[in-house]
């Protein structure tokens, strides 16, 4: 019997990965040696405290992801690095990091706590500038994720090393969604999501350098953006280059119909030159939605719902200047 991979099933069908980047207020990363197992947290090293925590978080439905991460060191490092990120307010480009190296897992939960009632200041914790680029390892979770997640984490990390960044640290990640587009990674402090990723498309978007076109394959979208936007802002990116990642975005729905079939989106850009605002048309793409198991261990197809920019304008910028809306 021929195993299932539910990566190579999507890439056969030429699925669209943009969109599927999750919209987060806070991460909450914490390095916990693997094995992990499918439940990420249920495993042996992670502490009953933090379980416990991470069970009344979700009881009381605060906006708050939980992983673990790991490095080829974690399993022998005498402390525990806790880092959360969370989404700065208004026009952003992403996320600010708190750091905290603590003595052992078990003072993770406390911290966390504390944390959550406001009790820390950037004088408690180190905010250092670091990029944390996040790779799902998480094979007991989905196949996929061992299969092309794992040589991709030891690609990754010789990469970074033969281009002599030092604030760049790779990360193993418990699951964070969209394995069937393994390997897939987060990179903060953006909070942007790649999938489908091979050695020459992780370098571009390490050094920001390279045909910005290749983001059409490998781009999940951006994370602090509704999953309908990530197609504008993906759009926008393609017209800007590598420019874009350096401004600042909101975005948000202005209107969309019952069954979500178009939608009018809104994307505030802060540039060098002064503010602009973008609207655009969203429609369904029926072309675009397929049907496909949506993980290894799925049992059924499902569709995708796929969304195309229709039309597309600059509604203004400083200079309050309109220009009418026509189809890309």
């Amino acid at each position: 019997m021929n195993t299932f991979f539910c990566s190579d099933y999507s890439r056969q069908a030429g699925e669209d990965i943009i969109g599927s980047a999750t919209n987060e207020q806070t991460y909450i990363l914490v390095e916990c040696p693997p094995p992990w197992t499918s439940e990420g947290f249920n495993s042996r090293w992670v502490p009953e405290n933090l379980q416990i925590l991470i069970k009344e978080v979700k009881r009381n439905k605060l906006p708050i992801k939980f992983l673990l991460i790991a490095n080829n060191v974690s399993h022998k490092a005498d402390s525990t690095t806790l880092l959360i990120y969370q989404r700065k307010e208004g026009l952003s480009n992403g996320y600010r990091k708190q750091e905290f190296q603590l003595a052992n897992i078990e003072l993770v939960a406390p911290v966390v706590r504390k944390w959550l009632r406001g009790g820390f200041s950037d004088y408690d914790a180190q905010t250092s500038v670091t990029r944390d680029i996040l790779i799902c390892t998480h094979g007991s979770h989905d196949r996929c994720c061992a299969r092309y997640g794992n040589p991709f984490y030891f690609n990754a990390t010789s990469i970074v090393s033969s281009l002599e960044l030092d604030n760049v640290r790779i990360w193993k990640s418990s699951h964070f969604g969209g394995h069937r587009f393994a390997p897939t990674a987060i990179d903060f402090p953006d909070g942007r999501y790649y999938g489908a990723l091979d050695q020459e498309s992780f370098q571009s978007i390490l050094t920001r350098t390279g045909d910005i076109t290749l983001l059409k394959k490998v781009y999940r979208g951006w994370g602090i953006l509704p999953n309908s936007l990530q197609v504008l802002e993906r759009e926008l990116i393609l017209r800007y280059g590598w420019d874009w990642f350096n401004y600042k975005v909101s975005g948000e729905i202005i209107q969309q119909n019952l069954d979500k079939n178009m939608i009018l989106a809104e994307l505030n850009v802060e540039k060098p030159d002064g503010l602009y605002c973008y609207q655009a048309k969203l429609v369904k793409d029926e072309t675009q939605s397929v049907k496909l198991r949506a993980s290894c261990n799925a049992t059924q197809e499902s569709v995708c719902p796929k969304y195309a920019v229709d039309s597309f304008c600059l509604a203004s910028n400083k200079l309050a200047t309109y220009s009418k809306c026509g189809s890309m």
